[in-house]
């Protein structure tokens, strides 16, 4: 699965990666105020929400593999358009058009590993997919500052427009992997609507698919939290982003086990601890007061993070229906996405109305609120029969 799957989804990340820290710049260099900056940062997220229901349809219509494709090749067109903007309007407009292509192409690559992985093996290539992610965008900074620091700060755009074409080459020159061949009807569902993918879903999406919302609130809310509360120690960018780096190899160091853990044992023995320990380190957050505090702390977060690596895409593999997996993912995704969008929302309403430890003892309580709903909602597994899977497959 390496260079099908987990190579083309790091190296897309890695372009991803480079760009994210000068968005914001580009934005205020081609004129913008800081909250107009903040705002366009912030299409990015809303083109990928909105993207996730027709993302579902792209890759219904056209086959996961070729809806990667069409996504690369578009991002790679919002990165030049990125990189050649003339005016905030069309920088707006590629960085919503970014949103939406990684939208299809997470979803696509989804979809297309829920297809290929053993059912005995789907946590490790959930979390693996989720480990290349995390790696890719833990790398691409660094190229991004890396290239910056010999040529201009729009480099950066030319670095995710290489990944984004090396990203297409991938999908194009390695072959899939052999599966058993399904009618595409039954993989996509056939006639069967988002309409109708909902209502007969609605049970599901309303409670467990809840519980994942929370889970995307506290996990997007940590990386708005740790540099806020960094800022208000007094920390400077560089020790910032010292706490960054360790805490992020915590995190990273963590993908496979997890996933190890969810085959061997089930589900819940990752996700409910991955939520209470990530909840409760973002609740306490506000107790540290000097960088070695805020570092321990940062690191316990990851460790909560990364233990519950590919949880999402996994529970949402289980749950999705053999005859129209592709619309239900792309609902799942949308639940997923919506959290991650209003997590640091409820960080800034809550400051803004009281006090910045507040709204981040208010995240971190939602974390605790995901763990009690993936608790009393999520499928049990049995750990004897997923590893009499493992060993079938391994023969």
């Amino acid at each position: 699965m390496v260079p099908s799957v987990f190579l083309p989804a790091m190296v897309f990340e890695i372009g991803n990666g480079a760009v994210a820290p000068i968005v914001a710049i580009t934005a205020l260099e081609l004129g913008a105020s800081p909250g107009v900056a903040g705002f366009l940062v912030a299409l990015l997220g809303i083109g990928q929400l909105v993207g996730d229901l027709p993302a579902g349809s792209l890759a219904a219509r056209v086959g996961d593999r070729r809806a990667m494709v069409v996504a690369g090749s578009l991002s790679v067109v919002a990165m030049l358009g990125c990189l050649l903007a003339p005016s905030l309007v069309l920088f707006g407009a590629c960085l919503f058009l970014l949103g939406g292509c990684n939208s299809t192409f997470y979803l696509a690559r989804q979809s297309y590993l829920t297809e290929v992985a053993p059912v005995g093996l789907r946590a490790r290539a959930m979390s693996m997919l989720g480990g290349s992610h995390r790696v890719g965008l833990f790398i691409g900074p660094f190229v991004g500052a890396a290239v910056i620091a010999m040529t201009t700060l729009h480099a950066a755009y030319v670095v995710a427009i290489v990944t984004g074409a090396l990203t297409i080459l991938l999908l194009v020159v390695v072959p899939d992997i052999e599966t058993t061949p399904r009618p595409a009807a039954l993989r996509t569902g056939g006639g069967v609507g988002l309409l109708e993918t909902l209502r007969t879903h609605r049970r599901l999406l309303g409670t467990l698919g809840v519980a994942v919302l929370a889970v995307g609130a506290t996990r997007a809310a940590r990386q708005v939290v740790l540099p806020l509360w960094a800022v208000h120690l007094g920390l400077g960018a560089a020790e910032t982003s010292i706490v960054f780096g360790i805490a992020g190899a915590v995190d990273m160091a963590l993908f496979y086990p997890a996933g190890k853990v969810m085959d061997g044992f089930g589900r819940l023995a990752v996700a409910v601890p991955s939520m209470l320990i990530l909840g409760a380190a973002t609740a306490v957050l506000p107790l540290t007061g000097e960088i070695v505090g805020l570092t321990v702390v940062a690191m316990v977060m990851s460790l909560g993070n990364g233990i519950g690596s590919g949880i999402m895409m996994t529970l949402g593999a289980d749950a999705a229906p053999p005859g129209n997996r592709l619309r239900f993912l792309s609902m799942w995704r949308l639940m997923s996405d919506t959290g991650n969008a209003l997590g640091p929302v409820v960080v800034s309403v809550i400051a803004g109305v009281w006090a910045l430890a507040a709204g981040i003892v208010a995240v971190g309580g939602v974390g605790l609120l995901a763990a009690a709903g993936l608790a009393r909602w999520a499928p049990r597994y049995s750990p004897f029969a997923t590893r009499a899977m493992v060993r079938a497959h391994r023969g």
